[in-house]
């Protein structure tokens, strides 16, 4: 029901007849003005219907008339986009910095909003913008002509898997590596570029590298070395170390002649969501936005789908003293699809337990109830927009339960936050100086080394109550996806995604049981074919080049120990299929790994019936604990050394799946020596025919 303040046009111009035509017939008493009634019929209707005529102009112009709420959520992003490109051609005079991130955890997004933010405050007269790579273009040929109008460009890259960008910036990188011959177009360009990885991978901050190459290449002035974050030690101080460097090049270029050494002292902002408690009654209503989950024309890790739990079956046999699990997660009528080789990701929930301990550490009731806002009660962005987007109204135990990361270890920027709300002034200065650099071995050590997640730390420092728009901005990251890939192949299960999932299970320096956050939950989840009242887990579905060849008669070698099995089923359930339609298959060989045979062989029957069926040629398997010495698949390959290379000769593929820190390196150093020795090359020869196989799409990994 609406109000008379809002009333229509029309509502308003019948008002305005109606009251003339009272007037008229009320008007007995003077003969004069019931004689010439018609003349002022029309006179005073003309009138009321130019009066009408303005007040729907007006009224079309300031609400923009009613419109359904679809629409407006749909025009919404729309808008948004104009109004930011009406204010990129304004030019106020500053120089202007433009911030890009390339981010899979929101690492990197962090880092680059964190220094826009100090950078705002050091430079008055310059401009800083933070922008996520992916929405930098609408489409791919907009890269060039946006890139040939900066002047000043940092990028945030982080780098994942196997030497991949992140999901953000891969239509970026796609772009920009394909494409080498544009000469130097980018010579008005002055950048620095940050990378993050870890150095236990072989590709160690590979994007970064590539793109500050190719930025050097084209004309760009780097004005600062390119920064190589380790994940595998402290990222936050190699960020600090590079953002020093970086300082003194912004004063040269960004501080006018008359203040070339001023800086402002700057202090780190902790971020804080404003925060809006409700009634304990309306919590009922909170998986209300899950419901609705699957309204998505698209579904991604912003827009997850909210599928159940169809079948859970462990893999292992009892005598096994671990767990390795096959889930099957039930897409039909969602709209997922998939295709051989993608990813699965999964929004999964911590324990219960873990929940519990952060309630007790937080010292509030799980129930109390409350919503949290990146904006002031004025509607004023909070922090610049630096806030991740919040997460919907819901209890404290929900919010703990599926949005916080309780379990690894805190950043530095954490420490600061929880310093600042601890009542204890030994503990506050205890934090402090761990987040200092004068505690950067000591945090190395106590942190990072010992694996003290957050929930242990905080333990330790039990005057720390922070508020709950602090704890989950400045404290608890974000809880991730998991990333796993898919086991299936939709020829075979059109309306399943299934999962092949080892149980992380383990002990920490420091004597904790660490629990994987989503190995576990999957191993505790109850199927629908147990109960109707069964677990459920928002996915989204992740393209992959990990792809079989076009052509079916190609060769194809396998290599994939324990889970590093799962893209291979899908590849032979694939090819069963294929096989089935009539397709000519090409000769396939499997090197598989486990322990030992009476343990952990996962899916050995199926395995076995690949093979009698005619989707694989060869099964080969290395049980690493049942002889006198560990035989592992590379042990397996180097026996099999003239095959492997004949099936090269022939223009076969090799597919590796599994871990990137130790299994992928040996396998590598295998195929290199079977070059060498197969093919009576050199040592440089036999790299570089390794690195033709990658560079052409034959050697593909899919590494972890």
């Amino acid at each position: 029901m609406q109000s008379s303040s809002s009333s229509s046009p029309l509502n308003l111009m019948t008002s305005i007849l109606r009251s003339n035509m009272n007037k008229l017939n009320s008007s007995t008493a003077d003969p004069s003005i019931m004689e010439k009634r018609e003349t002022v019929m029309v006179l005073t209707t003309s009138i009321a219907l130019l009066i009408g005529c303005v007040i729907l102009l007006l009224w079309r112009r300031t609400s923009g008339g009613e419109k359904k709420v679809g629409e407006g959520m749909m025009k919404k992003q729309e808008l948004v986009v104009r109004v930011e490109k009406e204010v990129e051609e304004i030019d106020d005079g500053r120089k202007k910095v433009t911030v890009f991130f390339g981010t899979q955890t929101g690492t990197a997004e962090g880092f680059a909003k964190a220094l826009a933010e100090e950078a705002k405050a050091r430079y008055d007269k310059a401009s800083f913008r933070v922008v996520d790579l992916d929405d930098y273009a609408a489409e791919d040929d907009e890269y060039e002509s946006k890139l040939k109008k900066e002047n000043f460009a940092l990028f945030f890259l982080a780098t994942y898997g196997d030497g991949e960008p992140t999901d953000n910036a891969a239509r970026f990188y796609k772009w920009f590596t394909e494409e080498t011959e544009r000469g130097e177009w980018l010579q008005k360009l002055q950048y620095g570029v940050f990378g993050l990885g870890n150095r236990q991978y072989e590709h160690f901050n590979k994007v970064a590298k590539v793109v500050d190459e190719i930025l050097a290449a084209q004309g760009a002035k780097r004005i600062v070395p390119v920064g190589m974050g380790d994940d595998d030690k402290c990222i936050e101080d190699d960020f600090t170390s590079w953002r020093e460097l970086l300082w003194p090049e912004l004063d040269r270029l960004l501080h006018d002649d008359d203040n070339a050494t001023a800086t402002t002292p700057y202090t780190a902002t902790i971020l804080e969501y404003r925060v809006v408690f409700h009634n304990p009654t309306d919590a009922s209503l909170e998986n209300k936005s899950w419901a609705n989950a699957n309204g998505h024309a698209v579904h991604d890790a912003q827009h997850p789908c909210r599928v159940n739990v169809a079948v859970r079956r462990e893999l292992h046999t009892p005598a096994s003293d671990r767990s390795c699990i096959h889930l099957e997660f039930d897409i039909s009528g969602t709209g997922l699809e998939y295709e051989t080789g993608d990813h699965v990701g999964v929004y999964c929930e911590n324990l219960k337990e873990t929940v519990e301990e952060a309630e007790r550490l937080l010292g509030l009731s799980p129930e109390t109830y409350f919503s949290i806002h990146t904006d002031t009660e004025e509607g004023l962005p909070i922090s610049g927009g630096s806030l991740a987007p919040p997460f919907p109204p819901c209890t404290l135990r929900t919010a703990l339960t599926r949005y916080a990361d309780l379990l690894n270890f805190p950043k530095k920027s954490a420490l600061l936050a929880l310093a600042a709300h601890a009542s204890e002034p030994s503990e506050a200065e205890r934090l402090r100086y761990l987040a200092s650099p004068a505690g950067k071995d000591e945090y190395s050590q106590w942190v990072v080394a010992s694996q003290r997640s957050l929930l242990e730390v905080m333990a330790e420092f039990p005057s720390a109550k922070p508020l709950l728009g602090v704890f989950f901005a400045s404290i608890a990251p974000r809880l991730q996806p998991r990333y796993y890939s898919i086991s299936s192949s939709p020829r075979v299960a059109p309306a399943r995604i299934h999962v092949t999932c080892a149980l992380v299970y383990e002990t920490t320096p420091i004597g904790r049981i660490h629990k994987g956050v989503c190995s576990t939950w999957m191993k505790n989840a109850v199927p629908l074919e147990e109960s109707p009242d069964c677990c459920w887990a928002p996915i989204f579905v992740r393209q992959s080049n990990f792809k079989l060849p076009a052509e079916t008669s190609v060769p194809i070698i396998m290599i994939g120990p324990g889970t590093g099995l799962a893209p291979f089923r899908g590849f032979l359930q694939e090819r069963l299929g294929l096989k089935d339609d009539g397709a000519e298959l090409g000769q396939s060989i499997f090197f598989f790994g486990c322990r030992n045979r009476k343990m952990d062989f996962i899916y050995e029957d199926e395995l076995r019936n690949f093979v009698e069926s005619g989707a694989l040629s060869e099964l080969v398997v290395a049980f690493s604990r049942e002889g006198p010495t560990k035989e592992y698949v590379q042990h397996k390959m180097m026996e099999r050394a003239s095959d492997v290379w004949n099936m090269l000769s022939e223009g076969g593929y090799i597919y590796v799946c599994g871990d990137a820190k130790g299994m992928a390196r040996d396998v590598h150093r295998a195929i290199h020596t079977i070059a060498q020795e197969q093919g009576s090359l050199s040592s440089s020869q036999a790299e570089s025919m390794v690195k033709n196989l990658q560079m052409s799409g034959r050697y593909l990994r899919d590494v972890w």
